[in-house]
C-alpha cells in the first residue's frame, strides 16, 4: 500500500510539472512558500515594531541581531538549497530512494552544525555580539535577544532543509503552513512576552521576551515541518537509517548549496560591517539601517519565495529532459519577475517615509536614513528580482559556479568593494545607498551568466533530439 500510495504521488507530481501550463505550475508552486515568507518577515518586524517601544537602543540591539540569523542560517542554508536542486533532479530522474538518502543526509547535518553554534555562541556571548556590531549602549539588549534565538538555532536550520525538501518533492503547501504558522504565532506571543500579561503570571522580558517567542515559534514550525515525515505522509522519507554522508550526495549537494552558504556568509560580513560603521556614527543610524533592512524583506520574500516556487520546476524538467519547458519557465519567471517587482517598489517608495515613522517615532536622524535606505533600494528592486531568477535557475539545473557568482555579489564581490568608499565620501547617505549602487553592479555579472546558461538549454534540446545526451 505504502509502494502504491508513493508511486500514485510520483505520477501526479510529474503531470503536474511536465504538462500543465508553465505558469500555473510555477504560481501553484510559489504562492504557499511567497506566503510563508511574508509570514516570516511580517514577525521579523513585529519583533522590531514592539521593541521599538522601548527605545532606540533596543531597536538597534534587535538590528544587530539580524546577522545571527544569518548565520544559523549558514548552518542549513547551503545543505538546503543543495538538497533541494539534488532532489528535484533525482525525482525528475524517478530516483526516490536516494532522494531520501539526501534529505536524511542534509537534515543531520545541519542539526549538527547547528548544535555547534549553540555551544559556543553561549560559550562566546559577549564577544559574539560584539563582533556583530553591537555597540556599547546597546551591548545588553543584545546579549538578552541572543540568548534563547541561540538555543532556537537547531530547529531553525534544520526547518531549512524540510522547507527545501518538501518544495522539491512538491509539497509547497505543507511547508507554507509550518513556517507560516510559527510566524503567527510569534506575533501573538511577542506583546505578551515583551510586556508581559500579569493575569498569566508572565513577568515583563523587555527584548529577551522578543527572543523567547522567536525561539517558542521556531520550535513549533519544526514539529510541524517534521510532522509528514514521521508520519510518513511525504514522498520523501527522513530516517537516521537513510543517513549516507557519501562522496556523491555530499559533493552534489555541497557544489549547489555552497553559493547560498557564501551567501549567508557574506550577508554576515556585510551585516557587521555595516552595523560597525552605522554605530560608529549613532545608535540612531544603526537602527534606522536595521528596520529599512526589515521593510525591505517584503518585496525581497515575495521575488525569493517566487524565484524558491520557479527553482524546482526547472531543476525536475531539467532532470526529465524535458529543455523546451525548462527555456519556457525561465523566460515566464524573468518576465513575472520584473513586473511584479517594479510595482512593488513603486508602492514601497511613495510610502517609505510614513513606514519608517512608525518605528523611529521621533527620531529624525532614524528616519531620515531609514526612508532613503527603502528608497534607494526600491530603485534597484527589478535588478534585483531578475538576477535572483538567473540565480535559482543556475542552481536548479546544478550550475553551482553560476549559482556562486550570483549569490554572492549582492553583498560580497558587488558590495564590498564600494561600502568603504561610500562612507568616507557620504557618511550615514553612503550607508543608505550601499546595498541598491551593489544591485547595480550585479546586472553586469548576471548577463553573461545568464547568456551562457540559455545557451546550455539550447545545446542540451540539441543533444537530446540527436540521442546523444547522457543523464548527468
Amino acid at each position: 500500500m505504502r509502494l502504491m500510495a508513493d508511486t500514485a504521488r510520483q505520477e501526479q507530481r510529474k503531470r503536474l510539472m511536465l504538462t500543465e501550463p508553465v505558469g500555473k505550475v510555477i504560481f501553484k508552486m510559489a504562492v504557499p512558500t511567497i506566503i510563508a515568507f511574508l509570514i516570516n518577515s511580517i514577525y521579523s518586524l513585529a519583533d522590531t515594531w514592539f521593541v521599538s517601544a522601548l527605545g532606540t537602543n533596543a531597536t538597534a540591539a534587535v538590528s544587530v541581531n539580524a546577522s545571527l540569523d544569518q548565520l544559523i542560517m549558514m548552518c542549513g542554508s547551503m545543505l538546503a538549497v543543495g538538497a533541494n536542486s539534488y532532489i528535484a533532479r533525482l525525482l525528475g530522474q524517478g530516483n526516490n530512494k536516494k532522494a531520501s538518502q539526501v534529505l536524511s543526509t542534509g537534515f543531520l547535518l545541519a542539526l549538527g552544525l547547528s548544535l555547534l553554534l549553540t555551544i559556543f555562541g553561549n560559550i562566546f556571548m559577549k564577544e559574539m555580539v560584539v563582533l556583530l556590531g553591537a555597540t556599547e549602549t546597546c551591548m545588553e539588549y543584545s546579549i538578552d535577544y541572543a540568548t534563547y534565538v541561540l538555543f532556537a538555532a537547531p530547529f531553525m536550520a534544520t526547518s531549512f532543509v524540510m522547507n527545501q525538501c518538501l518544495r522539491s518533492e512538491g509539497s509547497a503547501t505543507l511547508s507554507m503552513i509550518g513556517m507560516g504558522f510559527g510566524g503567527i504565532l510569534n506575533c501573538f506571543l511577542d506583546p505578551i512576552f515583551i510586556n508581559g500579561w500579569e493575569a498569566l503570571g508572565i513577568p515583563a522580558m523587555g527584548v529577551a521576551g522578543a527572543s523567547l517567542a522567536t525561539m517558542i515559534s521556531k520550535i513549533v514550525s519544526f514539529l510541524i515541518l517534521i510532522f509528514p515525515y514521521v508520519t510518513r505522509k511525504s514522498l520523501l522519507h527522513l530516517s537516521v537509517r537513510n543517513f549516507c554522508p557519501s562522496y556523491d550526495i555530499v559533493s552534489k549537494i555541497v557544489s549547489v548549496g555552497s553559493s547560498s552558504m557564501f551567501r549567508s556568509g557574506l550577508a554576515v560580513v556585510a551585516g557587521i560591517l555595516l552595523n560597525d560603521m552605522a554605530g560608529n556614527i549613532s545608535d540612531s543610524v544603526l537602527a534606522g539601517i536595521g528596520v529599512s533592512t526589515k521593510v525591505m524583506m517584503f518585496p525581497f520574500s515575495i521575488i525569493l519565495g517566487f524565484g524558491t516556487g520557479f527553482q524546482p520546476v526547472a531543476g525536475f524538467n531539467w532532470g526529465a529532459k524535458r529543455f523546451d519547458r525548462v527555456s519556457e519557465c525561465y523566460k515566464y519567471a524573468s518576465k513575472m519577475a520584473c513586473i511584479g517587482s517594479g510595482i512593488m517598489a513603486a508602492l514601497l517608495a511613495i510610502f517609505a517615509k510614513p513606514v519608517i515613522i512608525a518605528f523611529a517615532g521621533n527620531d529624525p536622524q532614524m528616519q531620515e536614513i531609514g526612508a532613503l535606505c527603502i528608497r534607494t533600494q526600491c530603485l534597484a528592486l527589478p535588478i534585483h528580482a531578475w538576477v535572483a531568477i538567473v540565480n535559482m535557475l543556475c542552481a536548479g539545473l546544478g550550475n553551482a559556479g553560476g549559482a556562486l557568482a550570483l549569490s554572492t555579489a549582492r553583498q560580497g564581490s558587488c558590495f564590498l568593494p564600494i561600502l568603504y568608499p561610500l562612507v568616507y565620501f557620504f557618511g550615514a547617505y553612503g550607508i543608505a545607498s550601499v546595498q541598491a549602487v551593489a544591485d547595480l553592479f550585479s546586472l553586469a555579472l548576471a548577463i553573461p551568466i545568464a547568456i551562457y546558461m540559455l545557451k546550455k538549454i539550447r545545446n542540451a534540446k540539441a543533444l537530446h533530439e540527436a540521442g546523444q545526451l547522457q543523464d548527468e
